[in-house]
């Protein structure tokens, strides 16, 4: 499989590669729109401020880029701030930045004493996901200080439900999304280990 991994100045861009590499994929890390959009998959990668991440994201028109692809039903994977930039909103010290709003949902400060998350942690997957087939009782790597605390988006009967798997530091918030083309983690699978290579190898198997 052809997967683009979007340069837009933000994330590990390259840890992203290699771990995409090892799990089976072809990669290429640009934000040429032919690229972009021609891609079996399309994985947006983040770390970071959600404001600078989504004025990485216009400068290289991945909005629109995103939009379409999903559109069309072509796979894209959010990674860490790659996936808070799929809420409506971002709010950080106060500011609050709009996101792509794939998904209804604010991006706010977890609710810790003791910030960023940083380590290893498990994660509450839905019965059925294939996203964590084969991995649901492993621990992901997570650093980030804000999340989704609360899923806005109620199941509805003319589409299937989004899977949406939690995880719990200080309190729950949202760690990872399937919905249909569009899957994201909070977590880094590329530096999850085996775990998170057999998570991108779930998402590999997803691509036509």
């Amino acid at each position: 499989m052809r997967v683009v991994v979007l340069d837009y100045g933000s994330g590990n861009l390259r840890s992203a590669q290699r771990a995409l590499e090892h799990a089976g994929a072809q990669v290429e890390v640009t934000a040429e729109p032919d690229a972009v959009m021609s891609a079996d998959g399309l994985v947006v990668p983040g770390v970071g401020a959600f404001a600078a991440c989504m004025a990485g994201l216009r400068a290289v028109d991945a909005p629109k880029l995103i939009g379409r692809r999903l559109a069309g039903g072509r796979p894209v994977l959010g990674i860490c701030v790659g996936m808070q930039v799929l809420f409506d909103e971002g709010v950080e010290h106060g500011t609050a930045t709009p996101g792509l709003a794939e998904w209804p949902g604010t991006v706010e400060r977890l609710q810790a004493e003791v910030l960023p998350h940083m380590g290893w942690n498990t994660v509450s997957a839905p019965e059925g996901s294939r996203m964590f087939e084969g991995i649901r009782d492993e621990h992901f790597y997570f650093v980030h200080s804000y999340g989704v605390l609360q899923w806005d988006l109620p199941p509805s009967d003319l589409m299937t439900a989004p899977g949406v798997t939690w995880t719990t530091y200080g309190s729950p918030f949202v760690s990872a999304v399937e919905n249909g083309p569009l899957w994201a983690t909070q977590f880094h699978p590329e530096k999850s280990g085996e775990a998170g290579v057999h998570l991108l190898r779930n998402w590999l198997g997803t691509l036509d």
